[in-house]
């Protein structure tokens, strides 16, 4: 609807512009007919007038007649209420000007003239020659000034024409540069109905896989029509909804965690007790089967342990102790411990670490997710391979770099691997044992430091687990 009542404006605009071009050719057409044609005619009244005067005058000076002079005075009405008539009319400035001069000439011309009947009425038979010749010359500074009105009149019938011709090029031209902006305003006001509809069900399309991926946060907010965003309003409630009921999953994960935990750890003791030979001699079948009570309650106690770390994490339970300090250390460490598993499989450890900054970070999770990250790598490359540990500054964060030469991560699952409980192995290997927590983990403790983790790999060419921390 304000994109239509916005091309309504401009509709309206653009005959608001055209009447008002219109109104002023009418003006500057009125200007002409009523003012200057009037002129025009008034200025030939009046050279008539001076004219018929003057040869009554000349008459008169050869040969005294009242009827002549009643006729003189009648010419000289005639000019002064033409004279007036084109006053009232002439714009002012120079054309006032110049009726001004006009009728100072006149009137010493009317004053040497009544001297002269003054004489010619007491019986004089001719009058001076200087008289007559001061006469001569104000009439024809009189008619010269009528000749300069004349001027006048024209060249403002001309500038008026030429505004007439002017407005409506002007007029034209606007027209066309009004008509082309409109189609290019309706076509962009066109386009902007279009995405003000397709961009937010766009947005709306990947908050559907940011929910897919986990990501419940109710933070869907489109500038968009009513209907769209009462949908978008709908999408946050579903969110509060599902991460409600993630919360409760946690809740429930931790706390079943908790209350297993304890037996757990009876049941380990209890039986690392039994193969201790607290109970009494153990054969050797029952040994076995104590064992492997023994690494699956260590497994079970492992899984719990760390279905309680994620627990806490995505409730924002564990503290974080930030202080500034260098990465080497906690590399080495890292790098020494998980020596051992190297060595027994002939897998090659190497870092390569540049000249970089503290960083500011919790030192205790960092190394744990160093721990992971080579743990990881160390399980799935093959003997003999390969795990490098590269440490980088890029711009200003400090990257680190954990690769191996494994058999890779398809394309189509590097995506879900950070996520709850997923864990890939290779199509061709035996199922690695793990809790599929372990980069879940590492996630939140990276973006608990305002950091960035992702997975870079190729089937057959290993992979690269990558995460940034801010300098």
């Amino acid at each position: 609807m304000l994109s239509y009542i916005a091309l309504l404006i401009m509709a309206t605009g653009v005959s608001s512009y055209s009447i008002l071009q219109l109104g002023q050719m009418r003006r500057v057409t009125h200007s002409i007919i009523m003012l200057d044609t009037n002129l025009l005619d008034l200025h030939k009244n009046m050279a008539d007038a001076l004219l018929s005067a003057s040869r009554y005058e000349k008459n008169i000076t050869v040969m005294w007649d009242s009827d002549l002079y009643k006729s003189f005075l009648s010419s000289k009405k005639d000019f002064e209420r033409y004279l007036d008539e084109a006053t009232a009319l002439a714009e002012p400035g120079e054309m006032q000007e110049v009726l001004a001069r006009l009728e100072n000439r006149h009137r010493a011309y009317q004053a040497l003239f009544a001297e002269e009947v003054v004489l010619l009425e007491a019986g004089s038979s001719r009058p001076q020659n200087h008289n007559r010749e001061e006469k001569e010359q104000v009439f024809n500074q009189a008619m010269a000034e009528l000749a300069q009105l004349k001027t006048l009149i024209h060249q403002s019938l001309f500038r008026k024409v030429k505004e007439l011709d002017e407005a409506g090029v002007k007029a034209q031209t606007m027209a066309v540069v009004i008509t082309a902006v409109a189609f290019l305003l309706g076509l962009l006001l066109s386009i902007s109905i279009t995405r003000s509809i397709i961009v937010p069900l766009s947005r709306m399309k990947k908050k559907t896989v940011e929910i897919a991926a986990g990501a419940l946060e109710p933070d869907l907010d489109l500038p968009s029509p009513p209907e769209i965003g009462a949908l978008a309003q709908a999408f946050n409630k579903m969110c509060a909804k599902l991460k409600e009921v993630d919360r409760m999953k946690s809740e429930f994960f931790s706390l079943m965690s908790h209350e297993l935990r304890t037996p757990l750890t009876s049941i380990r003791e209890g039986t690392n007790l039994f193969l201790e030979g607290v109970g009494g001699e153990v054969t050797e079948k029952q040994r076995k089967l104590l064992t492997i009570i023994s690494e699956e309650s260590n497994r079970l106690i492992g899984l719990v342990n760390s279905l309680l770390d994620l627990s806490k994490l995505e409730a924002g339970m564990v503290p974080f102790h930030f202080t500034e300090n260098d990465m080497r250390p906690l590399i080495d460490q890292s790098l020494h411990e998980l020596m051992p598993l190297a060595e027994s499989r002939n897998i090659k450890l190497e870092k390569e670490i540049e000249d970089i900054p503290p960083v500011f970070m919790d030192t205790e999770r960092i190394r744990q997710v160093l721990r992971n990250l080579i743990g990881n790598a160390l399980k799935f490359t093959p003997r003999n391979g390969s795990v490098r540990v590269v440490v980088r500054r890029t711009d200003e964060v400090v990257q680190i770099s954990v690769i191996d030469t494994g058999p890779g991560i398809p394309q189509e699952h590097t995506r879900g691997i950070f996520e709850k409980f997923r864990q890939v192995s290779p199509a061709d290997s035996r199922r690695l044992q793990g809790t599929g927590l372990g980069l879940a983990i590492v996630k939140h403790i990276v973006h608990a430091h305002r950091g960035r983790i992702w997975v870079e790999s190729e089937v057959e060419r290993g992979s690269t687990f990558i995460f940034v921390l801010p300098v």
